[in-house]
């Protein structure tokens, strides 16, 4: 709820509405009597000083000043009257206004059902404008703008049901909605607003440098196309980007997203206590990226997604008090990076996971103080490298780790404090390397495999 400003905007008529905000009959009466009594100290005070010392009031003197007094505080009262006078047509005003807004709305969103596209993209920015205006029903409008994108799309030209135009609206009111989350503003921000892309279809879209503060929901979205060129309306076809963007404690939610094609740039995003999750989501071939990205505190959930191609990357990601789960979540094809992310504190965690193809990759990873998880995590396929990281007074756990089939590598990964732990992982046709890694004062737990030195297979 935006605050309410008194003084000097109070005095200010909203832009596109016809009432007045004005004060209270109660408050403009006391402050009109606490007025004319200053001014009358003031004034007494004055002509005392211009007076001799020894001179008194006379009774005619008397007479003349009760007669003042008397009508300032009539000119007061006739002016209050005047005031609340004023008050009484203000009360019609505001239902000329609840009118006027209703009738915009109605206009606005029968333009956005027209069957031309010119026409769309009128009530386009008529809802936008009506969204700025009506701040009590900025919500609904941004809803109803929302909601437009959730309804079915094809956006393939080839397709049968392709509408020419329709593309133009849809990447209209992403525009539209990301000019409203940028600061400084020059129009009112929508940042707080949740918004709701729940089942959309996505095939471009630019949120670069956007500020959210409320809730995100890409449930169920489609993210489809192809990296191709830039089209005439500035977008790459085929990329939802959020660079730069900043994200408050609201949820952000990609959950049972599909990613086939369509890709995802978080690139030196910022989450501050945000909850992001890509549960269930189904990841490629499109690519999802969060290189230079930071992550403070909040969480970041991938359980149950299924990595069928394409790239998640979170290159000089850096994590700090962060939880990352990937749990239950399938490795079968393209790559999950960490490369050159920095964790501190936090815990990272690929319980349950199974990796049957593709690459994880935790190369010149920087670990302090943390928690990276495998309990029970299954490897038949694929590989696994931590080649150069380095690990400060962490936990490494394989807890319950089967390693049937694919490699992972710890070569040249140094392990300083902290504890590394393979209790009850089995061992029985993958490849575990342990070239050049250096355990310094770090508790090392073997459990069945053979250490370094005994050649560890």
């Amino acid at each position: 709820m935006a605050r309410r400003r008194w003084w000097p905007h109070r005095w200010r008529q909203t832009s596109g509405r016809y009432a007045p905000d004005l004060w209270p009959v109660w408050i403009v009466a006391a402050l009109a009597v606490i007025v004319v009594c200053v001014a009358g100290v003031v004034a007494y005070g004055l002509v005392r000083r211009l007076t001799e010392p020894t001179e008194t009031l006379g009774v005619s003197d008397g007479i003349r000043l009760s007669i003042t007094i008397l009508t300032v505080l009539g000119a007061v009262l006739a002016g209050v009257y005047a005031y609340r006078k004023q008050r009484i047509a203000e009360g019609d005003a505001r239902r000329a206004d609840a009118s006027q807004l209703a009738e915009r709305y109605s206009t606005a969103a029968g333009q956005l059902g027209h069957e031309t596209p010119a026409v769309r993209l009128a009530g386009v920015y008529a809802m936008a404008r009506l969204a700025d205006d009506w701040v009590e029903q900025r919500q609904v409008c941004v809803d109803v703008l929302c909601a437009y994108l959730r309804m079915p799309y094809e956006w393939n030209p080839d397709a049968h049901e392709y509408k020419k135009g329709e593309r133009e609206v849809r990447q209209t009111i992403i525009q539209v909605i990301r000019d409203h989350l940028h600061e400084p503003l020059e129009q009112p921000s929508w940042s707080t607003c949740a918004l709701d892309f729940t089942r959309a279809t996505f095939d471009g879209g630019d949120f670069t440098g956007c500020l959210f503060r409320g809730s995100v929901s890409f449930a169920d979205a489609d993210f489809v196309g192809d990296l191709i060129s830039f089209d005439e309306a500035g977008f790459l076809d085929g990329a939802v980007t959020f660079r730069g963007a900043r994200f408050g404690a609201g949820a952000v939610t990609f959950n049972d997203a599909r990613f086939q094609g369509g890709s995802v740039c978080f690139d030196e995003a910022r989450f501050s206590g945000s909850a992001l999750s890509f549960r269930g989501a189904l990841l490629g071939p499109g690519d999802i990226t969060f290189h230079h990205a930071s992550l403070n505190g909040g969480t970041l959930t991938l359980d149950e997604a299924r990595f069928a191609g394409g790239t998640v990357g979170f290159d000089h990601a850096q994590f700090a008090d962060a939880t990352v789960t990937l749990h239950r979540a399938r490795l079968e094809d393209g790559a999950l990076a960490f490369r050159r992310a920095r964790f501190t504190g936090g815990t990272l965690s690929f319980d349950h996971a199974r990796f049957t193809g593709g690459g994880l990759a935790f190369d010149d990873v920087e670990f302090t103080g943390g928690t990276l998880s495998f309990y029970a995590a299954r490897f038949d396929g694929g590989s696994v490298t931590f080649d150069y990281g380095q690990f400060t007074d962490s936990t490494v756990t394989f807890h319950h780790g089967r390693f049937d089939a694919g490699a992972v590598s710890l070569g040249h990964a140094r392990f300083s404090g902290g504890t590394v732990s393979f209790v009850r992982a089995q061992l029985n046709g993958g490849r575990v390397a342990f070239d050049d890694a250096q355990f310094s004062g770090a508790n090392v737990r073997w459990g069945r495999l053979r250490p370094p030195g005994g050649g560890a297979g």
